[in-house]
């Protein structure tokens, strides 16, 4: 087997390459430079250079694979026109280039987001079926990502994976709760506790191998996360004690919150880096229910997570020592 895994490079991306060198795959990594290869640059794959916004570099990566892992994305950006050129348009060339240039595709699966879906604002756990209302850039372009590619799901197997908040070994996410933690501080918003879903890396590489192997209807989407529900106080009490240690709970008003992304977007234009704050996952932090329903995941994939989120934070956090990054 053959694949093409674009974003290869970043916290899913990687775990899914050695995944799949594991179970023997022929792995061709698209990357812009290799010179920047990150957590993959030692194992036994193929490198090839290409950007999803320009559709002419993709036709090398795409010749002669027979499945394709699009999980290249932007999640932070400096300018919001960023979040669609890389997550919508990036995505309509990929799909276009695949149609082109590889008659031969047995599945191409897309790694959105919850986040284009949007929050659950009728209780209880989003579905599938549900209405989509992302409430930020990202999730908005994720969402025109999904409808591009689903435009051409008569052409292409096509296969769309919509993961909730995934945390995990080399996430960048999470880490700024783990900082936080690791300071005897732990920030909440001061007028409600979110609901939200979560999902261990490698609960949601094993989902995504099982998307791949599966047969389905072509255009068919999938939610994914470990099943349960949790405040995200809860979330931060378990990070606290994998950490071995107690926190003091921070609250924090919106408009507190809403001044500090403000001010680190303008920061983040003056100095041309992206910064992981910014009024949009401000936007995304305030919604009060973002919890998944993956009863569908389980019927048709046989998808079922195995790590606890104790389970999970003690595997993180042993990680981060590890690396010296706590």
């Amino acid at each position: 087997m053959k694949v093409l895994v674009t974003g290869a490079t970043g916290f899913i991306g990687s775990h899914l390459v050695e995944a799949l060198v594991q179970r023997g795959a022929q792995v061709r990594c698209l990357v812009r430079n290799k010179r920047h290869l990150g957590w993959v640059k030692d194992l036994p794959v193929e490198f090839v250079v290409g950007n999803c916004q320009e559709k002419n570099s993709l036709k090398q990566g795409v010749k002669d694979v027979d499945q394709v892992f699009h999980l290249a994305g932007a999640i932070t950006a400096v300018n919001e026109k960023t979040y669609f050129e890389v997550n919508a348009l990036g995505t309509k060339n990929l799909v276009q280039a695949c149609i082109e240039n590889n008659t031969r595709l047995k599945k191409f699966i897309y790694l959105s987001s919850q986040a284009a879906a949007g929050p659950c604002r009728s209780g209880g756990k989003k579905k599938e079926s549900d209405p989509c209302e992302p409430v930020s850039p990202y999730g908005k372009s994720k969402l025109l990502g999904e409808e591009l590619a689903l435009s051409h799901s008569h052409e292409l197997p096509l296969l769309i994976l919509r993961p909730c908040a995934v945390y995990g070994p080399r996430d960048k996410g999470f880490y700024a709760l783990f900082k936080c933690l690791s300071k005897s501080i732990k920030p909440c918003l001061s007028d409600h506790d979110q609901h939200i879903s979560v999902c261990y890396v490698q609960d949601l590489v094993r989902a995504i191998l099982l998307a791949a192997e599966t047969q389905t209807e072509n255009g068919e989407i999938f939610f994914l996360s470990d099943g349960h529900d949790y405040r995200m106080g809860e979330i931060g009490d378990i990070f606290a004690q994998a950490m071995e240690i107690s926190a003091l709970q921070l609250r924090l008003p919106k408009q507190m919150l809403f001044g500090m992304a403000f001010f680190a977007e303008c920061f983040a234009r003056v100095t041309g880096k992206p910064s992981i704050m910014s009024r949009g996952k401000i936007e995304e932090m305030i919604q009060k229910n973002w919890l998944c329903d993956i009863t569908k995941a389980r019927a048709l994939l046989g998808f079922e997570p195995r790590i606890s989120l104790a389970r999970g934070a003690e595997l993180t956090v042993a990680w981060y020592k590890k690396e010296n990054w706590l």
